[in-house]
């Protein structure tokens, strides 16, 4: 079976090849806007979608001939997934217009007879030529690059994504006389992100939490600079870095939390939360945000997919919190503030470790009957 797997590292680009990239990003964005309005209005003028291409915009804008032509091919695809996407599922809403302000920079080009090499500390870009790298982890034997996507943060930073195709191995989870053989359940957790069924939780640090005086300053920094000044722009960047270094730490706890669970167990049992949704209630949504539980699940997604394990689904609706673990009676009512769970039959235990080994259990229960 191939599987595809990207691997982000930071380029350090010169003068010439920084003004490379913004060249490409604009006319991305650029080729992006004139095919959508070209779309839009056909489709108002005769009822019918016309399949646009970058090519016939060469001749009226010769200037994009300046741009590896693959990155705006890709461009081409993107928009035809979004209409694709907006014509067949539900809640997705109608292509806009990218702004140069506001929307990501970054482009994707595809390896074709060679075009992009990685040597030595560069990486040989189309139309850019040779980039400076920093590749803090090795390429594994086996993997072959497909495409590459450049994007520049807020901070100022170039990236590079580089997508590599390889074939996975044909492992299956660990499995003993029909049973799994190690299964974690893990309950969400407002504060320190989850707690494990085994007993231990997972301390979060909460770094957002910890920066946000130094956020709040460099923010009224900002606010009395003149918009539009270089001041404005030096302060934009510097706050854009402070916000950059929280999500950094963020991934970075994320990674090396999933990497050891999965490393670690066959089966892991999570609740299938809307995370958008408890963002939005109760006033919570700084401290889901923080945690970051979304991320940290799909992280433990792909790792798990990788060694041949499974992530198990429980309904949301499953009542974790108000079931006992140890004899199954389910409470009617259960305050938020209660933190120990109490049952008649002399359980008494905290109350997201309960939930956890309920959700365990739910796991466990539904990989039987699958």
């Amino acid at each position: 079976m191939k599987r595809q797997r990207a691997y982000r590292f930071r380029l350090y680009p010169n003068r010439e090849q920084e003004t490379v990239f913004h060249k490409t990003f604009g006319c991305c964005r650029f080729i992006y806007n004139q095919m959508l309005a070209d779309k839009k209005e056909m489709y108002e003028k005769t009822g019918k979608m016309e399949r646009l291409t970058p090519a016939r915009y060469k001749q009226q804008f010769p200037w994009l001939q300046e741009v590896d032509s693959l990155a705006l091919a890709n461009v081409q695809l993107h928009l035809e997934a979004a209409y694709r996407k907006y014509f067949t599922e539900e809640k997705i809403a109608y292509p806009k217009f990218k702004s140069k302000h506001r929307s990501r920079k970054s482009y994707t080009t595809n390896v074709v007879n060679g075009n992009i090499r990685l040597k030595k500390g560069r990486i040989r870009l189309p139309k850019v030529g040779k980039v400076k790298i920093r590749c803090h982890r090795e390429i594994p034997e086996g993997h072959t690059l497909k495409s590459v996507t450049v994007c520049m943060e807020n901070s100022g930073k170039y990236y590079a994504s580089l997508l590599y195709e390889y074939e996975a191995s044909e492992n299956q989870a660990a499995e003993k006389d029909g049973d799994v053989k190690e299964i974690l359940g893990i309950d969400f957790a407002m504060q320190g992100l989850a707690v494990f069924s085994d007993g231990s939780k997972a301390e979060y640090p909460m770094y957002y939490r910890k920066a946000e005086k130094e956020l709040a300053k460099e923010q009224r920094k900002l606010s009395h600079c003149e918009k539009g000044s270089r001041n404005y722009a030096k302060q934009k960047r510097r706050l854009a870095k402070c916000y950059e270094k929280v999500r950094n730490q963020r991934k970075d706890y994320l990674h090396k939390l999933s990497r050891k669970i999965a490393d670690r167990y066959d089966v892991v049992a999570v609740e299938d939360i809307n995370m958008k949704a408890m963002s939005q209630c109760l006033k919570f949504g700084k401290s889901v945000m923080d945690d970051g539980y979304g991320m940290f699940r799909n992280m433990l997604t792909y790792k798990l997919e990788e060694s041949g394990k499974e992530l198990v689904k429980v309904d949301r609706f499953f009542p974790s919190s108000k079931m006992c673990s140890r004899c199954g009676t389910i409470k009617k009512e259960l305050e938020l503030n209660e933190r120990i769970y109490r049952c008649e039959c002399g359980n008494s235990m905290d109350r997201d470790v309960n939930a956890a080994v309920n959700i365990r259990e739910e796991g466990r229960r539904i990989l039987m009957t699958v």
